[in-house]
């Protein structure tokens, strides 16, 4: 695991400068460094020493020293590639994973993408053709950010943004309409981040650069889609449980190939359990010893007692951190900064302090992100089944009748479920978070509206790629391609990066998510609950009261502190520049002792002008 930077220009400009943008991602990567000087370009990285502790610095070269590469993160299958590698004629002279990836550039170009089985953002450099070719993973477990000149060309790509603001060339300005589309989701959907001219490159998409000419394409090499093609009698729910079973543990298998101590999160919900179930089985299997494990709670909600459940049965090492107000609340400056971009997500600061303790025993953790979006396990996942009833209902009885209901002048019980049962799911689902309503944002938003058009329109080829599927898959489909790398990878990325932890994603593995694309519905909701097929593959390994129980997460009690401690939050937002220049303070005041006085819950969106306020302070008002 690793940070990646680069910047395009003369030698003589971008040595010095490159120097600057790996020293600023130093937490990605404190035990190497290297970097390469060309005539067109620099690149380098900061190494955190997993796999060939000892012979895998970077950048690693072919033989002959034409192609160049830096990479972030981890390829499992590469001892599985290798051979035919080598019977191909290339030689290896490290055991590392990274040397793989430039021998699998000279054999198949591009094309070596869907080979791969792994983690990845990484860039490499042919000589002889004077490219940059620059990749990132499937769904978007590693990031990879790029900025465009004014000529609209690609001068600079990182691991991180705060690397791309090391170029004095660059003066970092607020891009407003990610900031609009931000109050709605809790983080930034768009390709184009909270700063103007600097994009994120999307997941299973890859850069192709002519140094040059100085033009580039971006290009998609894969995407999930749901698979129709598997006979009927093949998905029963024997055979599927079966094959989910041996196919998680094949990869949680491939997932602990390290040359250092591996551990894992557990939280109290069947997702981290089964990780942690896995990697115990195999380490007996070993005779390696008990696995590390960790769990955080708060002051006011904790899930030491579900985690410990699954923890005592296993006997793993297991540690449970306790985190104060005052403790989350000094360190928000700081986790800001390592977001680079705002995301509001409670958890992600409790995310962050787990990290803390875990580097203390341990350099990889294994996590269960991604087992929601793969395997239905969102509640809101369940909805059309609920709205059923009325959606399909004969027209003449849904607009005759129930439609006047909804526009009565007074609430009555079931009045949001006839309007939303009225509602086509692309008119009301932008995905799992939804915080600020679009008549809130008309109401906290005095930037020009015009420059800051909501996201929806951007969902809409989404929703056409997915017409023909159930409303329950089109959610599905909506969280992988925005929720997920958005808002639930981010957060793992930069949290663990923070204290230069690996964090490794068993469910997002490529040969999972090849075997989820065939799942039916009603063999991810059956008998009233969600992940049905996943339970059912795992229950008798997992306690019941694990495999029973309803998602949870690390829960955090930030509607209890926002109202215990109020002046310390409202004072970072109310004095902030931007949001005394972008919103309505008198609205913003509003929430806030709507909240205090217990009339609403308004924890979420105080936090996220509160997440605001600080990634604004870090980045644009020191700029």
């Amino acid at each position: 695991m690793c940070g990646i930077a680069g910047i395009i220009g003369k030698k003589e400009y971008t040595a010095p400068t490159i120097q600057a943008m790996v020293d600023q991602i130093i937490h990605r990567g404190p035990d190497d460094q290297g970097i390469l000087v060309e005539d067109a370009f620099s690149f380098g990285m900061r190494r955190l020493s997993i796999i060939d502790i000892g012979g895998g610095h970077q950048p690693i070269s072919n033989e002959d020293g034409t192609i160049t590469v830096v990479f972030n993160g981890e390829i499992y299958n590469y001892k599985e590639l290798q051979p035919d590698l080598e019977k191909a004629g290339h030689q290896f002279k490290t055991h590392s994973d990274t040397e793989g990836l430039v021998h699998l550039y000279e054999q198949y170009g591009t094309d070596m993408l869907t080979k791969l089985r792994g983690m990845f953002g990484f860039a490499i450099f042919d000589k002889n053709k004077n490219t940059l070719f620059i990749a990132r993973d499937y769904f978007g477990i590693k990031p990879i950010y790029y900025r465009l000149n004014e000529k609209g060309q690609i001068v600079s790509f990182g691991s991180e943004i705060k690397s791309l603001l090391k170029d004095s060339a660059y003066t970092p300005e607020v891009n407003d309409e990610a900031v609009f589309n931000y109050l709605s989701f809790q983080y930034n959907p768009l390709e184009e981040t909270m700063f103007k001219g600097i994009f994120r490159l999307p997941p299973g998409h890859f850069i192709h650069i002519d140094l040059s000419s100085g033009t580039h394409i971006i290009k998609k090499y894969w995407q999930y889609q749901f698979n129709h093609t598997v006979p009927a009698e093949q998905l029963t729910e024997k055979n599927l449980a079966t094959e989910i079973a041996a196919t998680i543990k094949d990869s949680v298998a491939h997932h602990m190939i390290s040359d250092v101590p591996v551990g894992a999160f557990l939280s109290g919900g069947v997702d981290s359990a089964i990780i942690v179930t896995l990697i115990q089985e195999i380490r007996n299997q070993q005779k390696a010893g008990p696995v590390s494990t960790f769990t955080i709670g708060f002051d006011h909600v904790s899930e030491h007692s579900e985690a410990r459940v699954v923890a005592d049965k296993l006997g793993t090492d297991h540690q449970e951190i306790l985190i104060s107000f005052d403790e989350y609340f000094n360190e928000l400056p700081k986790i800001a900064w390592h977001f680079d971009e705002p995301v509001a997500d409670p958890s992600a600061v409790a995310l962050y302090f787990l990290s803390r303790e875990a580097r203390k025993k341990v350099k990889v953790v294994l996590s269960g992100e991604g087992s929601d979006e793969l395997f239905g396990g969102y509640n809101i996942y369940r909805e059309p089944f609920a709205l059923a009833p009325i959606a399909g209902l004969p027209g003449f009885i849904r607009n005759g009748i129930i439609k006047p209901l909804t526009k009565l002048p007074f609430n009555f019980f079931g009045k949001n479920y006839l309007r939303r049962a009225l509602t086509t799911l692309e008119e009301r689902y932008i995905g799992n978070a939804y915080i600020f309503k679009p008549s809130e944002q008309t109401k906290i938003w005095k930037g020009k509206s015009g420059s800051a058009a909501p996201v929806r329109t951007s969902l809409t080829p989404f929703y056409k790629q997915v017409e023909g599927e159930s409303d329950s898959r089109k959610m599905q489909f909506i969280d992988l391609h925005y929720w997920l790398p958005g808002d639930i990878l981010a957060k793992a990325d930069k949290m663990t990066m923070a204290h230069s932890l690996e964090l490794r994603v068993p469910f997002l593995d490529i040969e999972v998510a090849k075997l989820s694309e065939k799942i039916p519905d009603e063999l991810k909701y059956k008998a009233g609950t969600t992940k049905f097929i996943l339970r059912e593959a795992f229950r008798s390994i997992l306690p019941r009261e694990t495999s029973e129980r309803k998602k949870l997460g690390f829960p955090t009690p930030i509607k209890h502190w926002l109202r215990e401690r109020p002046d310390e939050v409202m004072k970072l937002i109310r004095e902030n520049p931007y949001i005394q220049s972008k919103m309505d303070m008198e609205y913003i005041n509003k929430l806030a002792q709507d909240h205090l006085d217990q009339k609403a819950d308004h924890s979420r969106k105080i936090y996220i002008l509160l997440m605001l306020a600080l990634w604004y302070n870090s980045f644009i008002k020191k700029a």
